[in-house]
Parts: structure tokens; C-alpha cells; sequence
């Protein structure tokens, strides 16, 4: 004998809360493992599921000239080795100037963009937003500092074709390992972040030039601020 439609409809209901908590949950119990294991963005895996190029040699932070974490830090995120994973004064001042979180400019931390790189989706929406905020404190917390940054250069888009990673990155852009990027290399590379669809570090225009001479002359003056990923 089945059922009643509503007792049907509750076991479904109940189904579908207990899948989306476990959604939910996921990145949560996978952050620990990325402590030893090299993982793969979402975008990486959403190109591979769609028949896209996808190129990243992984890397670990040691084997990338000290130049290009210390200009990515100086160039998206100044507090970054003093934070938690979450620039509050930064984040504020972002929604000061915005009027909709679609116009919001600057704010997001390496660590928060290593979380939706890792774990979430592109684009710009208050729920993104709002499921970043703690798995930005989640990964700050049990991966630390070098580790995210490590993360973060491997799995960051850095080519107009699929190119993932510093490695991947700068042997488009210049035909070398990521190894033996000088500092305006390594600041030419920080300067095309978060899209290098639009900005080109192998062929730079006048703004990508004027922005790397800004985050080379940060990361000369301000070299300490990146302390925290030193080998």
C-alpha cells in the first residue's frame, strides 16, 4: 500500500534539503584534503566538461620566482598575510561606492577569490557573495597563508586560451618557467588579474604597462607586506 501524495511530498522535500545541505557541506570537507591534494578549479572542470583547452602544470610556491606572489599580493590584496580572509574595511568601502553588488569593484581577497575559484561560479550575485564570505574564513583558516597562495597562482586564469596557473601563464606570455620571471614579468602577470581576456601580459597595452610599473613600485616599497609566503 503507498503512501499519501503528501507524505510523498514530504520524503521528497525532505530529500531535497538533505542534498542541497550536503551541496553546502562539500567544500567545506574537501578544504582540508586540499592541504596535500593539488585541486582544480571550477572553471578548469566546467572547459574540460565542455570540450574546452584547459593547460596547468602545477607548481608548488617555491618553484615561482618570489616576485609574482609578492606583486599579486600588492597588486589584489594588500592586507592580505594580516587578514583574516576577509578585508572587512576593504569589503566596506566596496559597497560604499556601489550602488548593486554588479558594480562592485575591488573588496574580494585572494582568499575570498580562491574560495570561488575552487568552490563556486563566475559572476557577480549576493548569493555568491554570501556563501564566499565564510568559506574565505574556513580556508584561511585550516590551509593558511602559504598554501592559499600557493592555491591560488596554480588554479588562477592567466591566458586567453585555457591557460591555468603561473606555470601555464608564463610560458604563454613569455616562453619561460614561471621559475625565472623577473619583477616586471612577474608585475606584467599581477596586472591581468582577475581577466586575461581582456588584458595581455604577452602583449601589453599602455594601461597594462601603467599598472605593472604601479605593483612593481608597491612590491619594492612594501616588499614585507608579503612576509607571510616567503620560502
Amino acid at each position: 500500500m503507498t503512501g499519501s501524495p503528501r507524505s510523498a511530498a514530504l520524503r521528497l522535500l525532505k530529500a531535497i534539503v538533505v542534498i542541497i545541505v550536503l551541496v553546502l557541506l562539500l567544500p567545506y570537507l574537501l578544504t582540508p584534503l586540499y592541504r596535500v591534494v593539488d585541486p582544480p578549479s571550477t572553471l578548469m572542470l566546467w572547459r574540460r566538461a565542455t570540450g574546452k583547452r584547459v593547460e596547468r602544470v602545477w607548481v608548488p610556491l617555491g618553484a615561482i620566482a618570489p616576485a609574482l606572489p609578492r606583486s599579486v599580493i600588492l597588486a589584489e590584496d594588500g592586507k592580505f598575510c594580516s587578514h583574516h580572509g576577509i578585508d572587512f574595511g576593504e569589503l566596506r568601502a566596496a559597497i560604499t561606492e556601489a550602488d548593486d553588488v554588479s558594480e562592485m569593484r575591488g573588496g574580494s581577497t585572494i582568499t575570498q577569490q580562491t574560495a570561488k575559484n575552487l568552490f563556486l561560479w563566475q559572476g557577480r550575485s549576493y548569493v555568491r557573495k554570501a556563501l564566499e564570505f565564510p568559506l574565505a574564513l574556513w580556508i584561511n583558516l585550516i590551509l593558511g597563508k602559504r598554501r592559499t597562495m600557493e592555491i591560488y597562482l596554480n588554479i588562477a586564469e592567466w591566458g586567453p586560451n585555457g591557460e591555468f596557473g603561473a606555470e601555464a601563464g608564463a610560458r604563454y606570455a613569455f616562453g619561460k618557467s614561471a621559475r625565472d620571471l623577473d619583477v616586471h614579468q612577474a608585475a606584467l602577470m599581477a596586472s591581468i588579474l582577475p581577466n586575461p581576456h581582456l588584458r595581455s601580459a604577452r602583449r601589453p597595452g599602455a594601461g597594462v604597462h601603467r599598472l605593472a610599473g604601479i605593483y612593481q613600485a608597491r612590491a619594492a616599497r612594501f616588499a614585507a607586506r608579503a612576509d607571510c609566503v616567503r620560502r
